[in-house]
This record gives C-alpha cells, sequence and structure tokens, in this order.
C-alpha cells in the first residue's frame, strides 16, 4: 500500500501561503528546549502573535509547534493584555498574567487549572525556586500579593506604595525584589516571612526594567528618561554607578516613555544586554568590569521593549520576536505563528522537557548566575 502524501502536500501548502514551517512533531522520548511566548504580549496588540500562548522549537530553527488557548478576557471576550509570564518545572506549571487575572496551567496537558482575578488587578509577577509561592503586583497599586502557586490564594500582602510593576525572585528563594512605576527605591524582602528588609536607592529616577545577579549582590536598573542604565548594591542599598549610552540619539520611544525599557545578564554574566527603543536595537556591554563597558549593539526589526536569554544563553530574545544567537550577535531566526505572522512580546521564557515531563524553566528578566 502506497503511503499517503496528504502530509506533505499539508507541509507545502503551509510555507506557500504563510512562508512559515509546519509545527515541529515531539518525539515522546526526546529532550526539547521549547519557548513559550505569552499573547497578546505587547499592550493588548493581538496584530504581534494574536491571543494564547505560542510555543517554537528552540533546536529546531524556532520553529512554531503550538497554540496553547488561554483565558484572560473582558466582559467583551477581548483579549486583555498579558503582563507577566513564569513558570515551575518542579510543580509542572506555567502561570499567565494579564491586567485582571493570574491563570495556571499545566505543562504536561496544557489545561488551564485556574484563573482568578485579584484586588487592584496584576501586573508582572515571580515566582519561588520550589514553585510554591508567587510575588503578584497590583496593577501600579500600593501592594503585591503574595499568593499561593497551588491554589491561587493570597497568603499574604506587601504594602511598599511604590506603584507594583516589576518583579524577581531570588535564584536561592531567600528574597524576593519589589520596584514600582511610581518610585526611585527598589524594595528587598524576605523570601519565606514576606517582611521587607531593605530599600535599594534612590535611583535617578522612576525604576523600569531591572535584572540582578546570581549571588544577589547587584541590580541593573532601567530608569525614566536614561538611554542606559544604573547599577545598585543590594547589600548597602548605595547607587554605584550610573551608565549613559553614548552616540545615539534618545528620541521619543512609541511605547513605555523611557528609551531603554529592557535590561538582562547573560546566565554567566559576562555581558549585560540593554534596550534601545528609538534606534531599534540592543547595546551589549562587558559586565565583568565595573562599571559595564559598551562591546558593540545589535540592530533590530522593531523598537525592543523587553529582552530575556534562554536557560543556557545561547539566545537572546528581544520583545521584537528576533531570535539572536548570543556568542556572535547575529540574528538568526524570527518568530513567526502558524499563520505567518511576526510574533512580538513582552513576555516569554524558555521551558527545557524530557520526553513529556518540564526539567528546567527560565526566566522572563534574564537573571544571572544560572550557569
Amino acid at each position: 500500500m502506497k503511503p499517503s502524501l496528504a502530509p506533505l502536500l499539508w507541509s507545502l501548502a503551509l510555507v506557500v501561503l504563510t512562508g512559515s514551517p509546519p509545527p515541529v512533531a515531539a518525539d515522546e522520548g526526546e529532550a526539547r528546549r521549547l519557548l513559550y511566548v505569552a499573547e497578546p504580549g505587547i499592550r493588548d496588540y493581538v496584530q504581534h502573535g494574536g491571543h494564547g500562548v505560542v510555543v517554537f522549537d528552540i533546536d529546531h530553527g524556532h520553529q512554531f509547534v503550538r497554540r496553547i488557548p488561554v483565558g484572560g478576557l473582558d466582559e467583551k471576550g477581548k483579549p486583555l493584555a498579558v503582563k507577566g509570564v513564569c513558570a515551575s518545572a518542579v510543580t509542572r506549571r506555567l502561570y499567565v498574567g494579564t491586567t485582571k487575572t493570574l491563570m495556571a496551567l499545566d505543562l504536561v496537558t496544557d489545561k488551564l487549572l485556574w484563573e482568578r482575578p485579584y484586588e487592584g488587578g496584576c501586573d508582572r509577577m515571580a515566582i519561588s525556586p520550589d514553585g510554591v509561592t508567587i510575588y503578584l503586583p497590583s496593577l501600579e497599586g500600593d501592594h503585591w500579593h503574595v499568593v499561593d502557586a497551588l491554589t491561587g490564594d493570597v497568603k499574604a500582602k506587601v504594602t511598599p506604595k511604590s506603584g507594583a510593576h516589576n518583579t524577581i525572585y531570588g535564584p536561592d528563594g531567600t528574597r524576593a525584589y519589589l520596584a514600582g512605576l511610581k518610585s526611585p527605591i527598589l524594595t528587598v524582602t524576605d523570601g519565606r516571612t514576606h517582611e521587607v528588609l531593605r530599600q535599594v536607592g534612590p535611583f535617578g529616577s522612576v525604576i523600569r526594567p531591572f535584572t540582578i545577579n546570581g549571588s544577589q549582590t547587584l541590580c541593573f536598573v532601567n530608569v525614566n528618561s536614561l538611554l542606559g542604565f544604573e547599577v545598585g548594591d543590594l547589600q548597602t542599598g548605595k547607587v554605584l554607578h550610573r551608565v549613559e549610552i553614548t552616540g545615539f540619539p534618545t528620541g521619543t520611544p512609541k511605547r513605555h516613555g523611557c528609551p531603554s525599557h529592557g535590561i538582562a545578564l547573560t546566565p554567566d554574566e559576562s555581558e549585560l544586554w540593554v534596550t534601545d527603543a528609538n534606534n531599534r536595537r540592543l547595546h551589549v556591554f562587558d559586565a565583568r568590569v565595573m562599571p559595564p563597558k559598551p562591546t558593540g549593539n545589535v540592530e533590530l526589526r522593531d523598537e525592543p521593549g523587553w529582552v530575556t536569554f534562554g536557560i543556557n544563553g545561547q539566545y537572546a530574545y528581544p520583545s521584537t520576536g528576533d531570535v539572536i544567537e548570543t556568542k556572535s550577535r547575529k540574528i538568526i531566526a524570527g518568530l513567526r505563528d502558524e499563520v505567518g505572522r511576526e510574533v512580538q512580546s513582552e513576555k516569554l521564557l524558555e521551558i527545557d522537557f524530557a520526553g513529556k515531563e518540564p526539567v528546567r524553566a527560565g526566566n522572563q528578566f534574564g537573571l544571572g548566575g544560572r550557569n
């Protein structure tokens, strides 16, 4: 009996109609590195990848694998803007936060386990290394909810009154770092008791995206009006350095209102990558010296509003959907979904699997010290 030509014809048709290769089939026992991209991940703009979580195969040219349906709809059925994404391989869960709700999905079955609203809305959250606790900021409000990651129940509340926005959980789970849109101060809490331990700053202006090194001694912070970043000491609370990117016009970004909205360390902490919206670039700095020194830049297909790295640092992922080989600083792919759309998102991370079981989960913030 002759084999059917239908699968081959379908694959060829997809390439012709959309310019995209067919979804990559999974091998039951294969180790896979997958990139999970939450949409709409730039405001509520569905033109950049639709609605849901779009999955790409990192080791097969970042080809489209599948789209995971999610909730996150307003009263009229319109997708809400995604505000954050995090995951735990320990508990096998993926979390997607919108402006109003937090959703938990099963990483093995892709099923939505629960979706819950929270007082004051939601912003960019972070999960503890053991997968048990989520720090969930209200939407630019006074407080962070401390959430049981398994049930979604609120366990505590931290109230810095800073305009809650961005959150990092330290890699050892002992500290959490809270930055608000209305304050130049970074708040540090005990990751287990949730008591405020200290403050870092004030920085030169209101804190925007930030990242930390693996030993939790330094933070690298974007602030309003600065094309560049500042460096803070997480132990003394002092601001150490202000680094301005020179030779490029600041301009007026079309989103976020600040020139640099996105900063990430390579996992080995050798480099710091910083976004430049107006000039559609990522600027690369040598982070082995202080203050970090510029070593080059990468031009992108659109204005970046975020950047992170895959788990081993092989690839850099700006929000533009460009895939950059970190070592060569060359763009080697551009994310496209099942209908050929260019996918862009500020909420994405890598998750690795052994067969169907998740074994490692990356981080949307580009933290140092993972190698």
